[in-house]
Formats: structure tokens, sequence, C-alpha cells
């Protein structure tokens, strides 16, 4: 692999173990790169997701198709991981479809060689740990946040978090994944700048 400075630095933020920094190159040259066009996708539904993957440049909607219609789970931006975990550790069927919104670079890696960096890499085992508990906060606060907080509050809350969205990902996405119709969506747009 010719190294990613942007996974270095997303490796050494998420272990936040400077003790730990002698084992990231080998993690490193464990991935290589994989690029999709706009519209690629990761892992369709039914089928098994055969990667584990950081996104170094691009947007990935996660979705299903519920009552025949795409409803949006997730938006994995860049600098993050992607993977349909179950059915990449499971090997098992997707659930989910993870589709390019963009053109996308991605670093992957297997699922042996995934596992064989869990068992003899301690640097790799303390990133997925972290990585794992992060991302169990950010559900729980999805969750809670669908649950207690008005459209308009979802909305505002992506505004200031999530700034770039507004710009790179179509409004309809955006609608489903904070659960809101794309009309509705329209309405929140004009009335909060």
């Amino acid at each position: 692999m010719t190294e990613s400075n942007t996974l270095s630095e997303y490796l050494k933020k998420v272990i936040n173990d400077d003790q730990l920094d002698d084992h990231i190159p080998e993690i490193i040259n464990s991935f290589s790169s994989l690029q999709l066009k706009k519209n690629d996708f990761f892992v369709e539904e039914g089928k098994v997701c055969t990667y584990f993957g950081f996104i170094e440049s691009g947007i990935l909607q996660h979705s299903s198709i519920v009552l025949g219609e795409e409803k949006t789970t997730y938006l994995a931006l860049k600098n993050s991981c992607v993977a349909a975990l179950k059915s990449f550790l499971k090997k098992t069927s997707s659930r989910k479809n993870i589709k390019a919104l963009s053109d996308c670079t991605l670093w992957v890696i297997d699922c042996d060689v995934f596992n064989t960096l869990i068992k003899k890499n301690k640097a790799f085992h303390t990133f997925y740990f972290n990585l794992i508990e992060n991302q169990i906060f950010l559900i729980d606060d999805y969750r809670i946040d669908l649950l207690t907080l008005t459209p308009e509050e979802r909305y505002h809350k992506l505004l200031v978090n999530e700034p770039n969205l507004l710009q790179e990902v179509p409004l309809h996405y955006l609608a489903s994944f904070l659960g809101i119709s794309s009309r509705h969506m329209s309405r929140i747009r004009k009335n909060i700048k």
C-alpha cells in the first residue's frame, strides 16, 4: 500500500495511546486501496460484505428497502470506517446496501487480515475496541434524538455537527436519515437558515 497519512492519523486518534504507535505501520501495510464510482456498491443487500474499510474521501449511504421504499440508515463520511459488520464478520448475507453517493477512495482489508490483526496487533485490537465503543455512543445518541427531538431540532443538530452534508448529500437522503419526509424537510430548510 502507498501509505495514507489520513488513515495513519485516524488510527492514532482512535487508538489514543502513543505507546502503540510502533504497531501502526503493520496495520497500514495490511490495507489496500479501493476506488468506488458514484452509485457503486460497497456491499449489496443479500450478499456477503467482503471488506472492512476506511473512507479517505467520499460519502457512503447505508440503506434498507422497507415496504418498497429506500430508507437511509446511516451516512458514512470521509475519515470514518465502513462495513456491514455482521455480514463481514459472520460471512452472512447483508441486510443492507452500502452505496457510494460520490466517487470514493477507501482503504480496505478482508476478513482474514482483519482477524489476524485483531489477534496479533495490540494497536489494531485497541483501535477496534475504541471504534466499536464510539459507534455505540453515536447509535445511542441517534436513537434518543429520534425519540426526543422534533424534526426541526434534528435538522438543526445536523446543521451544527455536519454542515458539509447539506452541500454534499442530496436532500432526500438526508431527509430519510433524519426520519423526515422530503416535503417536510424542504419546509424545515426554508424556515431554518
